[in-house]
């Protein structure tokens, strides 16, 4: 498939910026070497079939170093990493093995109690299997000439929390890493992921976190609405954790509202990746998605599941669905006039059952990406659930709409206040509420 002038161009810049990262890295690595007689493709191989267990049993576990770590008097800073592999469930009650990495922080619980552990929920990586989070720590970057680039943003958010002397715990989610399609914004996937990885760190051999520790939710974007949906899945599906939290940023909790909004921006790839989590995911929508698909469509939709996130944007970003369909309509259009495919969108929603543990939401004014309104909704709804919610507008000006600006600006500046609020959680102070503003 031929590369427009723009993505050669993203090319070499991904490149430089390749060569400076990497020189900056290199020094920093420290920490022992994984063991001798593994690798990485070793252990991101499922066992067939699963081990008899239950969800959250770990599988198999291995140390490995973290690109990032400065080696201090305890250990490495801010932590040590281990890889996991652990029992989940599927969207549909399945049993399937999602891999993810457990980061012990080296510094000291500065809070009162025992140290909590917080599931980070990355945002969006991608759909190739280069792209899981557990390989990228130990990257920082990937690049495969030419546009297959990735760098593991998550270790902000991650080394944040690891810096207050919290444990982190960051799932893979389902088939990123692990055979089978990544089941990308499906609720119940990556809800069951999320409460499965905190489960399998109080089971894993040596773990300091056990099963009566606090835990708090994390995430942004896609890692947003992961988070989200744990939250409201707990009640029902893992009720014996500690939950005391969930940060739930730029969430997207209505894929209706979002396919409309980012169609024809950086991320429309993006949408490549929530069909073929269907397609993969609902066997029922199949015959409906490949009637509306172009050959072309066809094509980008296989070539996307290959890709991170970089690359999809260099190849897709600025395009539209519409390219990519028979009869010239967006998906955005066409889900309506696809009845299974519409009612597995339906099934998506988040904001239908109550949270047990306060949330707070934050949402940029002007998110180009995930869109406002939409967020908003899912607060009014928890909120009419009784739920203890807080929502945080980020109030950022439009700028330049359409190249996810929008939406990866609040994740910054919220993310001093969502630290405080989340330590504020293990610290047993009263969370705030904006439910009757």
């Amino acid at each position: 498939m031929a590369i427009p002038r723009w993505g050669q161009g993203a090319a070499l810049v991904l490149g430089v910026c390749l060569a400076v990262v990497t020189a900056g890295t290199a020094s920093a690595e420290s920490a022992p070497a994984a063991p001798a007689n593994s690798t990485p493709a070793d252990f991101y191989a499922v066992p067939t079939p699963l081990p008899a267990g239950a969800p959250g049993d770990v599988l198999k576990s291995e140390s490995y170093p973290p690109a990032l770590a400065v080696p201090d008097q305890v250990g490495p800073w801010p932590s040590g990493a281990q890889r996991i592999m652990y029992r989940s469930t599927n969207a549909h009650g399945q049993a399937v093995a999602v891999t993810g990495t457990y980061f012990d922080a080296s510094v000291p619980w500065s809070g009162g109690g025992p140290r909590p552990l917080v599931v980070l929920a990355p945002g969006t990586q991608g759909q190739g299997d280069q792209c899981a989070p557990s390989k990228l720590f130990a990257e920082v970057v990937h690049y495969t000439p030419p546009l297959d680039f990735s760098v593991e943003y998550e270790t902000i958010q991650a080394y944040a929390l690891l810096s207050r002397g919290m444990d982190v715990v960051v799932t893979d989610y389902e088939g990123l890493g692990t055979p089978g399609v990544h089941s990308y914004i499906d609720r119940r996937a990556e809800g069951y992921a999320v409460l499965d990885a905190a489960r399998a760190v109080t089971r894993l051999p040596g773990s300091r976190i056990g099963g009566d520790n606090p835990i708090g939710l994390w995430g942004y974007s896609q890692g947003g609405g992961a988070a989200a949906s744990a939250a409201e899945l707990q009640d029902s599906y893992a009720p014996e954790l500690n939950i005391l939290g969930t940060y739930a940023g730029g969430p997207p909790a209505d894929l209706r509202a979002v396919a409309q909004t980012i169609d024809g921006s950086l991320g429309t790839g993006f949408l490549g990746y929530s069909v073929n989590s269907i397609y993969a995911g609902y066997p029922q929508t199949r015959a409906e998605i490949d009637e509306i698909l172009s050959p072309y469509g066809r094509e980008v939709l296989d070539d996307i599941a290959t890709q991170c996130t970089s690359e999809t944007i260099a190849r897709y970003g600025l395009h539209r669905t519409s390219e990519w369909t028979r009869d010239g309509r967006s998906f955005a259009e066409l889900i309506d006039t696809l009845p299974n495919v519409g009612a597995v969108v339906d099934e998506q929603r988040i904001g239908r059952l109550t949270p047990r543990s306060p949330v707070l939401i934050a949402q940029g004014r002007n998110d180009d990406l995930v869109p406002y309104a939409q967020a908003r909704t899912l607060a009014d709804d928890w909120c009419r659930l009784g739920a203890t919610v807080e929502f945080s507008i980020q109030e950022i000006p439009p700028i330049a709409p359409g190249f996810v600006i929008g939406h990866v600006l609040p994740a910054g500046t919220v993310l001093p206040y969502a630290l405080n609020w989340m330590t504020d959680r293990f610290a047993g102070v009263p969370a705030p509420s904006t439910c009757n503003v």
